[in-house]
């Protein structure tokens, strides 16, 4: 029972920092380079991981860079975007260019809502369905982001498995009791191996309207409960107060041996006090745990449904604080990239630090390099705005308004 951590920020230290953490559990992978093996983010919103939102496609890419030269080839991007998401037709696996990310490196996606349910058992005999490509895979790695939550308090390894639930109707169940459901998921589902996003992190109110948090940690390990321990440690948070944490020790998941191993362990300029994820008064009055359940029966008519699929409704929504995404139907079109010589400052590396391909983007947008594949990751962090993007933002516009001025600080 051990947890790996290391410091990274650009993309290079990224990879070597997978690559160490990897190494360090190789005992853990599977022998037959042959193997199934799935990767599961946290693509909970069309937020990319620069906000805090989700999990850094640099990360991933470190992670199939590291089996393929290892010799596995049979390699699944599996998710299953939050229920908004999936109700309003919109592909966040496309949005943030996970798709095209596999495709560059030959590895395959998988959008485990549309996937075959595989029934496990939930609190007061409710079953949920499981997507079956969590269950058929030889290996498991976990990539979850970590981020405050406001109704359980954060968000790492162990909320990160609700994406593999299939569907509106099976997430939703969930929330009938949400810790518990949530270590129940784990109890059954139990990934091989965690390597946690902690390079920008979320502070405040997430999972997704919170603050974008430069922490420039890779963590990793193969016990969820230790590992989200650490990570609370790391927030400045009593675990007491992360339901989920709170759970696994009523059920003896987390016991004196976890306690040791996190006072023993050297977080010394690791840590970092997150502010805590504080929702307004409608939010937390309508979710709490005593109202939760009215709030429920309510939220699951059909007429509610088909209420807040409309824009406007639905608008009002997130304006109130009551739901914490703004579903934009209106895709991004990027025609190019820009690149302005002038604006670019001597010696900043960060755009290409932030390149998930590792390109060089100055002379990949010069060249018009068609292995980009339009994160935008280098427009974002760019501080000087030498990066110009041509095209409809569409959704992005919305991420630019929240975001725009804290990213490019940020990073």
């Amino acid at each position: 029972m051990e947890v790996e951590i290391r410091k990274a920020a650009s993309v290079k230290e990224i990879r070597t920092a997978v690559g160490d953490i990897i190494n360090r559990f190789k005992h853990v992978l599977p022998t037959s380079t042959n193997s199934r093996i799935l990767l599961k983010p946290n693509l909970n919103a069309n937020m990319n991981a620069l906000t805090g939102n989700t999990t850094d496609l640099r990360l991933i890419a470190a992670v199939i860079i590291f089996l393929k030269d290892t010799g596995y080839r049979n390699i699944t991007i599996g998710e299953g975007t939050n229920s908004g998401y999936y109700r309003n037709n919109i592909s966040v696996i496309s949005r943030l260019k996970v798709d095209s990310l596999a495709r560059y490196f030959g590895v395959d996606v998988c959008d485990l809502n549309q996937d075959q349910p595989k029934f496990i058992n939930f609190e007061k005999d409710i079953q949920a369905g499981v997507a079956e490509t969590c269950f058929q895979t030889d290996f498991f790695i976990n990539l979850p982001k970590i981020k405050t939550h406001f109704e359980i308090g954060m968000s790492v390894c162990l909320k990160n498995l609700m994406g593999c639930l299939v569907g509106q109707d099976n997430k939703k169940k969930t929330h009938q009791n949400l810790a518990k459901n949530i270590v129940n998921l784990n109890q059954q589902l139990r990934p091989h191996l965690h390597l946690i996003d902690g390079l920008i992190a979320m502070e405040g109110l997430g999972p997704t309207r919170g603050n974008p948090l430069n922490l420039g940690l890779i963590l990793g390990g193969t016990n969820p409960y230790l590992l989200d321990l650490v990570c609370a440690g790391i927030a400045g948070f009593d675990y007491r107060n992360i339901l989920t944490l709170k759970v696994a020790e009523s059920r003896g998941l987390i016991g004196n041996s976890h306690f040791q191993y996190l006072k023993n362990l050297d977080l010394d300029g690791l840590t970092r006090k997150f502010e805590q994820p504080k929702a307004n008064f409608p939010a937390s009055f309508i979710h709490s745990p005593k109202r939760q359940k009215y709030f429920l029966a309510v939220r699951n008519t059909p007429f509610f449904t088909w209420l807040a699929s409309t824009r406007m409704f639905g608008h009002l929504l997130f304006l109130s604080g009551l739901r914490q995404d703004n579903f934009i139907l209106k895709e991004m079109t990027l025609s190019r990239l820009t690149f302005r010589a002038d604006r670019c400052k001597a010696g900043c590396t960060k755009c290409t630090d932030y390149c998930p391909l590792g390109l060089y983007v100055p002379r990949a947008i010069g060249e018009m390099d068609h292995n980009c594949i339009g994160c935008l990751y280098c427009f974002l962090v760019c501080p000087q705005k030498a990066i110009g993007f041509e095209g409809e933002l569409g959704f992005m516009a919305e991420q630019l308004r929240q975001y725009d001025i804290i990213t490019r600080k940020i990073s």
